[in-house]
């Protein structure tokens, strides 16, 4: 059973697959795991939009409860292993000699079977590029869901996406002191320091006033000392 008592899971790292990797993380100074169980996966992968609520359906009613717990432990296991994989590389630049490392999830990433086909908009959301052509068709783009192990294929689809497409010397840790969650630094100066300034930056920012306090509180007792 998902646990209904955690909060909400934390989409700041602006990239799917550092998202991927803040689904455990101590936000608030005790970790919180939002992967725990199988449940718990098909719940993050449809708040990710990795899922659609059909496929999500299909996979709660049909897929054993211990095969969905395995893909769960799977899934924690790819994780930790991509975070091994972010902390080598981050804040340089990605070489070809990373290649060998990612053997993980090119094996993955072979058993995939998705495809795309051209559809009809629907009609709400027909709409006109930028230079007023209508464009009434779409590219979409489906999976063949095999079984549950599947699960772990738009997970490794989105660290492929971000591996090849992202820039390493963007990739940063959150310098709050007991935060583990990570993002992409999209910031027009790349001066982004923290997950969130609700979660950890109002922290720093707390704490920092309270240093200046004790500070000029030091001083001034020290002068009252000296008279």
């Amino acid at each position: 059973m998902a646990d209904t008592l955690r909060p909400e899971p934390l989409f700041i790292a602006d990239a799917p697959a550092l998202d991927f990797l803040n689904s455990v993380a101590a936000p608030w100074g005790t970790e919180i795991e939002w992967l725990a169980g199988g449940l718990d996966l098909l719940d993050w992968l449809e708040r990710a939009g990795f899922i659609s609520a059909e496929v999500l359906a299909d996979f709660r009613e049909k897929a054993s409860p211990e095969a969905l717990d395995e893909v769960a432990d799977q899934a924690r296991e790819l994780r930790e292993w991509f975070r091994r994989f972010i902390a080598a590389h981050a804040g340089g630049r990605l070489e070809p000699s990373a290649l060998p490392d990612l053997d993980k999830i090119n094996r993955l990433l072979v058993r995939d079977e998705a495809y795309r086909q051209i559809e009809a908009r629907e009609i709400h959301a027909a709409h006109e590029d930028q230079d007023g052509t209508h464009l009434p068709l779409q590219w979409w783009r489906g999976r063949r869901w095999r079984g549950p192990e599947d699960l772990l294929l738009p997970i490794a689809d989105a660290m492929g996406e971000f591996i090849c497409g992202a820039d390493f010397e963007r990739v940063k840790s959150c310098e709050g002191p007991t935060c583990t969650m990570w993002f992409q630094d999209v910031s027009k100066n790349h001066t982004r320091r923290w997950c969130a300034m609700a979660v950890c930056g109002n922290r720093a920012k707390a704490a920092a006033h309270r240093a200046k306090k004790r500070s000029a509180d030091v001083v001034r007792l020290k002068r009252a000392e000296s008279d």
